[in-house]
């Protein structure tokens, strides 16, 4: 399963562009049923893109992030700006795929079908998220990894690949955030025996009760932003402020015509 994803032809599901970003118009149960034919398949290693307005604002001003992101093998639109950006131009999609009701979902559908490693997260919390889901959905965890914040050394990547592999996963939870976790999983996409990858940022805090969620109408009428911002704005008001307003005025330009992203 380690050939290289170079040579696979791409998937080919609907998506449109946001600022050069290829998102696929996809809800929850498309990206379910489309990571249960990738581990029933077992061909090589794809991984997910849950992203949002901070990822493709991230993408602008890096143009090996923007890469990655259009390299993913879904791309899936977690924040509401992009959803209605795809509903201007004709798709249909109903919500948000929301990282951590992504893995919520697919945990309680799939129960002990599959086998999870989640990798990332502070200390205990990788362990205690598999805890949870287990007890919640008698989920088979086969592997829990917290790295620290620093870069890991080659010796110490060799250690995690080794473990990752070892323990023969189905999906490989990423809680890394954005734009680490993209970048972790491009490469390592050829050296993990794992079907799929997927990285869902703060899902590990959210769905351990480590941070608090924002309100159902907050998540789903797009201010769930407003939320995080009002409880974390010591490490969340750049994001929220400086780069939604970046975005913002990106798309401004782009709808107007003035400049293509691409």
């Amino acid at each position: 399963m380690n050939q290289s994803s170079s040579t696979i032809t791409p998937h080919r599901l609907p998506a449109f562009k946001v600022l050069g970003v290829r998102v696929d118009a996809v809800q929850i149960p498309d990206v379910i049923a489309q990571m249960e034919h990738w581990i029933q398949e077992r061909k090589y290693s794809h991984f997910i893109a849950v992203t949002g307005m901070h990822g493709v604002t991230e993408a602008q001003q890096d143009p090996a992030f923007k890469e990655i992101l259009n390299a993913a093998d879904l791309v899936v639109a977690d924040g509401m700006p992009l959803v209605w950006l795809g509903r201007q131009q004709g798709y249909i999609l109903k919500r948000r795929v929301y990282g951590p009701e992504l893995m919520e979902t697919f945990c309680r559908d799939s129960g002990e079908k599959y086998r999870h490693f989640f990798y990332g997260g502070a200390q205990g919390v990788p362990d205690r998220l598999g805890h949870v889901l287990e007890q919640r959905y008698g989920l088979n965890v086969v592997g829990t990894y917290s790295p620290p914040f620093r870069q890991l050394t080659p010796e110490e990547d060799v250690k995690v690949v080794n473990i990752i592999n070892q323990t023969e996963p189905d999906i490989l939870w990423v809680g890394l955030s954005t734009p680490k976790q993209e970048r972790w999983m491009y490469g390592h996409r050829d050296r993990l025996n794992v079907p799929v990858m997927v990285g869902v940022g703060a899902a590990f805090d959210i769905n351990t009760g480590r941070i608090r969620e924002a309100p159902h109408w907050m998540r789903e009428c797009g201010l769930q932003w407003l939320f995080r911002l009002i409880t974390e704005p010591r490490r969340l008001w750049r994001r929220y402020l400086i780069y939604g307003s970046k975005f913002t005025i990106m798309v401004m330009i782009e709808s107007l015509h003035l400049r293509q992203f691409d």
